[in-house]
């Protein structure tokens, strides 16, 4: 299974909870993979920062077969292998994301990718048995989702203290359904600060995405 995370508006936790997601997929019989196109899962999840060539590389690759990706994961746990980002800068419009996500989607191990912020490429999306939008019940961030028009499978609410929106209404404004409602925790922004969210990874966190990957 495919998994595609991003956000419309930075700071909504697309990349925590494309951590967590790969983390509660990860177990199986095949590795779980996390993609990371955004730049910040090593630090997340705590583990050294990747050196070599990432996935953007790849994709600004007009000669390596789409199973090369696969050499470029390093074992974040015995589960879970991630793919840094890299640093060349395909166009969003490049034709290998497309190529990209049909290799994902057709292997048996699930992949997410942490697609950052802002309208991931299309390629990306075409095989993505999950296209998920990670959003805070902010009206900017509502905002900007609503003009991209992309259409997600399903949001995933991050909720914080005062805001008026509430899940209803994202989901009616962006005419998708919400699929998760994680409760912005302290807990978590401690993990993620100590470099323990591979390690020890929040309850409440964990009880809110298992639905997605069960």
């Amino acid at each position: 299974m495919l998994t595609v995370c991003w956000a419309a508006k930075g700071g909504s936790g697309t990349t925590v909870v494309s951590c967590a997601l790969a983390m509660l997929m990860a177990g199986g019989s095949e590795p779980t993979w996390l993609i990371d196109a955004a730049g910040d899962v090593p630090a997340a999840l705590g583990i050294a920062e990747p050196s070599g060539p990432g996935v953007l590389d790849w994709a600004a690759s007009t000669t390596a077969p789409a199973h090369a990706i696969d050499a470029l994961g390093v074992a974040a746990s015995d589960g879970l292998r991630v793919v840094p980002r890299g640093s060349a800068s395909p166009p969003s419009t490049h034709p290998r994301w497309a190529e990209l996500a049909h290799h994902l989607a057709d292997r048996p191990a699930p992949t997410v990718i942490d697609a950052g912020t802002g309208p991931p490429p299309a390629g990306l999306l075409i095989a993505a048995q999950q296209r998920l939008l990670v959003i805070r019940p902010c009206y900017l961030a509502l905002r900007r989702a609503a003009a991209s028009a992309l259409v997600p499978t399903g949001i995933i609410v991050v909720h914080e203290p005062g805001r008026a929106l509430r899940a209803d209404d994202v989901a009616a404004a962006l005419r998708a359904p919400v699929v998760a409602e994680v409760t912005l925790d302290p807990a978590v922004a401690r993990a993620v600060d100590a470099g323990l969210l591979l390690a020890r990874m929040p309850r409440p966190l964990s009880s809110s995405l298992r639905a997605l990957v069960a």
